[in-house]
């Protein structure tokens, strides 16, 4: 046997060790860190201008300048989904033959933009090319946010309907005890399911509205009127009982019409507290979704009526009345099969907080860091957008040092048939002087293509995120030379996604 020195040695174990790394063994142990699929969500709230348009004095260039910096936020984040509020208070912020025009897009209900567009085809489009999913949030019991400054359009329920309103504080509601009421919501959300290439419909914490206190829901005649064979002394159950009937009502109705859209619902953080029930959770909540919103969320779970939930847990971790790690794991606990995103709230995030957790971004770090320990829970929703561009206590640098590393997909639902989709084909990546082309033909069932970059030798794993290069509806990607970045060093694969997030193969893009 030929003699080998130590040199030799080294050089023989080093190289294999080189081609171990590169061959993509490392990239897939690193994958458990970073999952490859996992909701990631921001809230764009409109109601009172919250979010986007930040005023309603804003021209219609403006309005769409400032979407698109929201949308470039999200993307930044390595977000992959929006949740963009699009009727706040029985108004619409989308073309609508059946509710007027929003106050919070014009500053006058009724009226359109001027010049025209509408403001959710153009989110859509522009969601599509950067890949992202959108999620239209809806109220469904709301119809005017504030009696003292709102005029209602002629064409407003609470004027076309007076007979549907009820008056609690200083605003209106549908009264949720009438059939009528539900048939009008669950129009909107069929119109809204039927004319719009949307990913989910989604419900927030305000069905029956927060108690004020000494003051009572005025919903005696409707009880007496429709009593649905509840008893005089069992009013609170005919209450949630109103409720389930609308969610069931909407299920149905998105199904009936494009089963790959989702129905998902973001309660108050509490279900119960443990106190009334053996159930509930060890908290001391003030207010619950079961006894103070009349939300039974436990049993849309259990009768797959929704599919998804996002409880909204804007507490921190060992909060004494709410503990987020409580409540994280409790929800988790009783899903039901449902899958589990958790609300954090990015909008506490401040330095002079009364609360020293939330004067850190590190609380929003250990949040998503308890998350990644629960199967259940798959994903975040992050409350709101416009806290992503203003990147409270360097949360944005947190995130993309660690958990958001790099890009992710978003999750499969369990609850939908997934739909299969066609591989891309002729697939080509091309040099035009230092840039590369990449482009390719789309195929049948996609909505969006992921496509992958991968070092010289490195294994092609298309399951680790670290190789996402870009996911986008169209069919092209220029990919220009830049310091340090040679594309032609790379090689390049494209997959698709169908409408329920089913992946295709990904193919090789021929180099040309």
């Amino acid at each position: 046997m030929k003699n080998i020195n130590s040199l030799q040695i080294r050089k023989y174990l080093v190289l294999p060790l080189i081609l171990f790394c590169y061959s993509g063994i490392y990239p897939t142990l690193s994958a458990k860190e970073y999952p490859k699929r996992e909701m990631r969500a921001a809230w764009i709230a409109t109601v009172e201008n919250i979010d986007w348009p930040s005023s309603a004095r804003l021209s219609t260039e403006e309005q769409k300048a400032e979407m698109v910096s929201l949308l470039d936020s999200v993307m930044a984040y390595h977000l992959n989904t929006v949740v963009f509020q699009v009727r706040p208070d029985a108004d619409a912020l989308y073309y609508s033959d059946l509710e007027p025009w929003s106050e919070w897009l014009t500053g006058k209900q009724g009226k359109a933009p001027d010049p025209f567009y509408d403001p959710l085809t153009f989110a859509i489009g522009e969601c599509r090319k950067r890949g992202l999913d959108i999620h239209v949030w809806l109220n469904p019991y709301r119809a005017i946010q504030n009696t003292d400054k709102t005029v209602p359009a002629p064409n407003h329920v609470a004027n076309t309907h007076p007979e549907w309103m009820l008056t609690y504080g200083k605003k209106r509601y549908f009264d949720p005890g009438l059939p009528a009421v539900r048939n009008h919501v669950a129009r909107v959300v069929s119109d809204l399911v039927r004319r719009y290439d949307i990913d989910a419909i989604h419900f927030d914490d305000y069905f029956y509205p927060y108690k004020i206190a000494g003051l009572e829901f005025p919903d005696d005649n409707s009880f007496r009127q429709f009593p649905q064979g509840f008893g005089a002394t069992e009013k609170e159950a005919w209450r949630r009982n109103n409720v389930d009937l609308i969610i069931k009502q909407l299920h149905d109705s998105i199904r009936a019409i494009r089963p790959s859209v989702e129905f998902g619902i973001s309660p108050f953080g509490v279900w119960r507290n443990k106190k009334d029930d053996p159930e509930g959770s060890a908290t001391r909540a003030g207010a619950t979704n079961y006894d103070d919103l009349y939300a039974d969320i436990l049993k849309w779970q259990k009768e797959k009526w929704i599919d998804y939930v996002t409880p909204q847990l804007y507490w921190y971790i060992g909060k004494e009345v709410a503990d987020y790690a409580i409540l994280a794991k409790w929800w988790a606990d009783h899903s039901y099969g449902c899958p589990v995103y958790i609300g954090q709230a990015l909008y506490l995030l401040d330095e002079q907080s009364k609360d020293p957790s939330w004067r850190s971004a590190a609380e929003i770090d250990r949040q998503i860091t308890l998350n990644r320990t629960i199967p259940a829970i798959r994903g975040s929703m992050l409350y709101s957008a416009k806290f992503l561009r203003k990147n409270p206590l360097g949360v944005k640098e947190l995130l993309l040092n660690g958990h958001f590393k790099y890009p992710a997909l978003t999750p499969e639902n369990p609850h939908i048939l997934p739909v299969a989709p066609g591989e891309p084909s002729n697939a080509l990546a091309k040099k035009e002087g230092h840039d590369i082309v990449l482009s390719w033909e789309g195929s049948e069932n996609a909505t969006l293509y992921v496509v992958y970059r991968f070092k010289w030798l490195q294994r092609k794993k298309i399951d680790n995120p670290s190789n996402i290069l870009y996911v986008t509806s169209g069919q092209k990607l220029l990919l220009k030379a830049g310091k340090g970045y040679k594309p032609g060093r790379y090689s390049y694969f494209v997959s698709a996604l169908s409408p329920t997030h089913t992946e295709s193969a990904a193919i090789r893009l021929k180099k040309q």
